[in-house]
């Protein structure tokens, strides 16, 4: 069922007038990835999406390599705006009429002349500077800052929040991440097309499945294999598993955050059956080594009954934890994300759903016929974000023996790859939300990977929904959305 991909290469003069045409037609923009081939020449590629029905547009754009100019798409774009500095972070593209041409990637300890993703760029230069954050200090009567991190307690990866308040009152609050870039989509360039399933998975641990089968898919397109429904649905599979072990963690966690520790340890209960039942179904529990390039390696299918069981669980938990008043109060309109600010940023994703929007890949870009129930409330705060993981662990439950029933004959698919160059998208609804890859190959090995998982969207959505928030409910609405560090500081 996968659309066609529409390429056009376009002058710099035209970009904005193509870009500016396909927003109004209600395309968003997935990903902005430039490619330095060791030419005279940088290449700028934008890819447009837009579901129901599926069609996706790619603009190919041409700068010098000694003078890559480029005019901005903030104006009309949220997520173009920060796709442009990620660029002039990392391969140095200037963009003209950007609106805040600051550093996104790049901390302040990084050299001003240093663009890691340029060819020539292997060897690491030394990383002076003071390293300090600046933010933009609000002042008047009252108000004062609280800095958090960026080293947090417990377990969980550095980012700072600079919170401007007043009394518990939350004027502003700004966001510092990419403490844990990694260097991951230069890691995949010269791997094997079929070779670097096993880097996707480590992108961002609790996404293994949907991570490994975007690329997946990418490098399918990219390398002209053609894989059945067959496949097609147990991978559907995986993911859906991955969604559900997920959701009910966080159900627990937003529970646990708000005092009722109880509904965390019943939650984490069901969470540890659903790993077990990963790792029957695929020899590990965070689902891992199942999904490559052209098939699929399962061990098992689930129990459709155990599921079912584990599904009314869950439904209890839920259902006590909402009926305690105390819970309720502190969830309903708490980090209130409205609708047109969720669209605006672009965000995706539960947290887009839980806000009136739209946006489901198994529907807007599927791969396979499925009867995928969307899930969506309205209110955009903790309750809605946690009513809509609530139904959407419901609706999985339910979808998984529909698939385990449509499915019959091996569990173990393969297919041949060949050296054949070109470029494919692969684009999967992981938990979190639209998981985008595109990959370019030639001769059989990988010569760019750009990844965009769905908190590189929603990060921004997360000081908006803090405006007017007291200080005391950040962990409530940071677990609400729980967004990922690692998939947004690749």
């Amino acid at each position: 069922m996968s659309a066609t991909r529409i390429r056009r290469i376009v002058t710099v003069d035209e970009l904005t007038d193509i870009a500016e045409e396909l927003l109004d037609k209600g395309f968003r923009l997935a990903l902005t990835a430039a490619h330095d081939d060791g030419s005279v020449l940088l290449r700028i590629v934008y890819l447009f999406l837009a579901g129901r029905p599926d069609r996706r547009v790619e603009l190919e754009c041409l700068v010098p390599e000694t003078d890559p100019v480029l005019p901005s798409l903030a104006y009309m774009s949220f997520p173009a705006g920060r796709f442009e500095r990620e660029m002039m972070d990392l391969y140095g593209v200037r963009l003209h009429g950007h609106p805040r041409p600051r550093r996104l990637v790049r901390h302040a300890h990084w050299p001003d002349d240093w663009h890691p993703m340029r060819a020539g760029a292997e060897n690491r230069p030394d990383f002076g500077g003071s390293g300090e954050l600046r933010f933009l200090t609000v002042a008047g009567d009252g108000v004062y800052e609280i800095p958090v991190g960026p080293v947090h307690a417990g377990l969980i990866e550095p980012g700072h929040f600079r919170f401007s308040v007043v009394g518990e009152t939350v004027v502003r609050l700004k966001a510092r991440l990419w403490y844990v870039h990694r260097g991951i989509e230069r890691l995949f360039h010269g791997r094997p097309a079929t070779g670097a399933v096993e880097l996707a998975e480590r992108i961002s641990g609790d996404t293994s499945a949907a991570h490994a089968l975007a690329h997946s898919l990418a490098v399918e397109e990219a390398c002209g294999i053609t894989v059945s429904d067959e496949i097609h649905r147990l991978r559907a599979l995986l993911v859906e598993l991955e969604r559900l072990y997920n959701h009910a963690a966080d159900l627990g966690a937003l529970a646990n955050d708000v005092g009722f520790g109880l509904a965390n340890s019943h939650a984490l209960r069901i969470r540890e059956q659903l790993l077990r039942i990963n790792a029957s179904v695929t020899g590990h529990r965070l689902l891992r080594g199942a999904i490559r390039p052209g098939g699929v390696v399962l061990q098992a299918l689930p129990d459709p009954a155990q599921l079912s069981a584990i599904a009314a669980d869950l439904a209890e938990v839920a259902e006590l934890t909402l009926r305690n008043a105390v819970i309720y109060d502190r969830f309903a309109g708490a980090g209130v994300l409205a609708g047109g600010d969720a669209r605006a940023l672009g965000c995706l994703g539960y947290a887009a759903r839980a806000s009136g929007l739209t946006t489901d890949a198994r529907l807007d870009h599927p791969t396979v016929d499925m009867p995928v129930t969307e899930v969506r409330a309205d209110a955009g705060d903790v309750l809605a974000r946690y009513t809509v993981r609530r139904d959407e662990f419901a609706a999985t439950a339910a979808l998984i023996p529909w698939i385990i029933e449509n499915h019959s004959g091996p569990m173990e698919f393969e297919r041949t790859s060949n050296d054949r160059s070109g470029t494919g998208v692969g684009i999967v609804e992981g938990w979190r939300g639209t998981i985008v890859h595109r990959v370019e190959i030639d001769a059989g090995r990988l010569t760019r990977a750009k990844i965009v998982d769905p908190s590189w969207f929603n990060w921004p959505a997360l000081p908006v929904a803090m405006s007017e928030t007291i200080v005391p409910d950040f962990p409530l609405v940071n677990k609400s959305f729980n967004l990922s560090y690692a998939g947004n500081d690749l």
